[in-house]
């Protein structure tokens, strides 16, 4: 099996649109990376340069021992899953996963032996007769898969394979997915728009944002501790609460509350306090962890929690709460705990992260 390694890899169309800019990346045997950020940030762009699809502006692309940057996509023994299935109406899904197989002259035993495993492993054996026509999204998708699968690629490379499904089928195929992946060697690129995903599915995730690298690392690493403002603002679902602190002496003033600093940091100005809205909690008689008062003015139910929106005390932020659904409160006026272990500090001015909080 084959690692893929990105070496200084850049892509620029003109002086202003530049969307991947100076990416080292490396992606070991069995390893599952997904490209994860907003649009335009440069991830789809990325998989095409991997797949040969384009080429960089500079840098390199190589799979195993070889360079691989100025090659076709043909010669690169990559396999690629789109979002479109880029399925042949015409042919029937066994045909649909030979036809790769059958362009690289294999012989037709190895053929039928490949299909019939990969079919076993995506549950395909009672479809192997149909047309695209006569499938469902998911079957398509699987079947998008499995010509993949067959192929024994040296690299998997999948353009946001899930992102036209519905809810409850993007979750059923998700789980197969990671099943499936699990039992393969070779390295995986992922590129989706979709956190969960990401998290989910991924032994690492590279969040991107214009162009740039913002973190890479196991997503637990990215949901605890967040890089810089913008992981922690784009990772996580509701939304981490973020905020700008003014400072006096070692406390950030939120409102008519005192939030003490982390140790690290000398009496700034100001500082970025962030916490998440699952890590708020309802503040108990003789609470030891830092509180802070306001008034509910929204309550979303999301069936086994409760999203709550305060406005604090002396304070224009908004502070969002999420509650278990048998969490009570007996007004809209609400006393919560925002727990020390669970803040992440900011600097004011670079947004990157401050120390190991």
């Amino acid at each position: 099996m084959s690692e893929l390694k990105i070496k200084n890899l850049r892509k620029a169309y003109s002086r202003q649109i530049v969307p991947v800019k100076d990416l080292d990346l490396q992606v070991k045997n069995g390893e599952f990376l997904t490209l994860v950020g907003p649009s335009g940030c440069g991830k789809s762009t990325i998989l095409r340069l991997i797949a040969g699809l384009e080429q960089p502006s500079s840098g390199k692309v190589e799979i195993g021992d070889r360079d691989v940057t100025a090659l076709s996509p043909g010669d690169r023994n990559i396999a690629m899953v789109f979002q479109s299935y880029a399925l042949y109406p015409h042919m029937s899904v066994y045909d649909n996963m030979a036809s790769g197989l059958k362009l690289r002259k294999l012989a037709a035993g190895e053929v039928q032996t490949r299909i019939q495993e990969a079919s076993r492993v995506l549950g395909l054996d009672e479809l192997l007769d149909r047309k695209p026509a006569k499938l469902s999204g998911g079957q398509r998708q699987r079947v998008a898969l499995g010509r993949a699968l067959v192929r024994d690629p040296d690299v998997f490379l999948l353009d946001e394979p899930l992102s036209n499904l519905d809810a409850l089928l993007r979750e059923q195929v998700r789980a197969d997915l990671k099943q499936i992946f699990q039992k393969q060697k070779s390295p995986v690129v992922y590129v989706t728009h979709d956190q969960t995903e990401a998290m989910t599915l991924s032994s690492k995730v590279a969040v991107l944002n214009k162009g740039l690298l913002q973190q890479l690392d196991t997503p637990e690493v990215i949901y605890t501790k967040p890089a810089n403002r913008f992981v922690a603002s784009f990772i996580g679902s509701p939304q981490m609460n973020l905020m700008t602190l003014p400072c006096s002496g070692n406390h950030g003033l939120l409102g008519n509350f005192k939030i003490p600093l982390p140790k690290a940091t000398r009496s700034p100005q100001a500082i970025g306090l962030g916490i998440r809205p699952e890590h708020v909690r309802l503040a108990q008689p003789e609470e030891n962890e830092t509180t802070v008062h306001g008034q509910v003015f929204l309550v979303e139910n999301l069936g086994m929690s409760y999203l709550l929106s305060i406005r604090l005390d002396g304070e224009e932020t908004t502070l969002r709460a999420l509650l278990p659904s048998d969490a009570h409160w007996n007004n809209e006026d609400l006393t919560l705990a925002l727990p020390g272990d669970r803040l992440h500090w900011f600097d004011a001015k670079t947004e990157d992260r401050i120390g190991n909080t």
